[in-house]
């Protein structure tokens, strides 16, 4: 039998993600438009890439810095965001070419990219990340210094705080999951509620290919799936 490729799975793949998202949605009062789906697109080649933009994929996601260089110019128009962890160093690498910055987890880093979009005479757009389950190995703000450190951020120049993203831990039950997505919805509720200066709780970037649809049933507004559009490659965390 003839191997799939990369374009067939993202095929097979894209139109059930779509009608899972579309229930998902509807089962909580939305609509499938009111879901925005980000497609992770490390180690994906630009051809795979463009094939999803043209049906109908608009935004993706890279994880790193490198390789979303190495592949930048070759996309086919969309909106580029960068959800992976980023180094201080790599700011200026970055700034100049995404819409979006998932992954700020540190006023040293949000100072950086103050200071490179300043430079650039843009603002950029940026999502605080939370440690959702306090997890020693992973980056992020706690929950209980989230709304501290955004004040803070939120009065840098040059950037705009659009939301928040999380990763939570690992679970063998959905039930936990569900308990993380809760925490991150009520978080995000509570710190929009404060109408805090050059921030907006518009986006609530969580769940992967594993968990999106518990996700959107509780609240994200952002999904990032890898494996689950273009089937499984060299992914961690997707």
């Amino acid at each position: 039998m003839k191997e799939k490729s990369s374009v067939d799975i993202f095929d097979e793949n894209y139109s059930k993600i779509k009608k899972n998202i579309k229930t998902a949605a509807e089962s909580i009062g939305k609509k499938y438009e009111d879901i925005t789906l980000l497609a992770a697109t490390k180690t994906v080649d630009v051809d795979t890439i463009n094939h999803a933009i043209k049906s109908g994929i608009e935004y993706i996601g890279e994880n790193r810095v490198q390789e979303f260089l190495s592949k930048r110019e070759g996309y086919a128009p969309c909106h580029k965001h960068f959800i992976g962890h980023l180094q201080t160093n790599k700011v200026k690498d970055i700034v100049p070419y995404v819409e979006l910055i998932h992954s700020v987890d540190s006023l040293h880093l949000a100072k950086e990219i103050s200071k490179v979009s300043l430079k650039l005479g843009k603002i950029t757009d940026i999502l605080l990340e939370v440690n959702i389950g306090r997890e020693e190995s992973k980056s992020g703000f706690t929950p209980e210094e989230a709304e501290e450190k955004l004040v803070e951020i939120s009065k840098l120049e040059g950037i705009r705080v659009r939301g928040l993203m999380a990763i939570p831990p690992i679970c063998e039950n959905e039930s936990d999951n569900i308990r993380y997505f809760a925490e991150m919805k009520k978080l995000f509720v509570d710190i929009g509620a404060q109408k805090i200066d050059n921030s907006s709780m518009e986006i609530l970037s969580m769940g992967m290919s594993d968990d999106y649809v518990a996700a959107i049933k509780n609240g994200a507004t952002m999904i990032r799936l890898g494996t689950a559009l273009f089937g499984r490659r060299n992914y961690t965390n997707n």
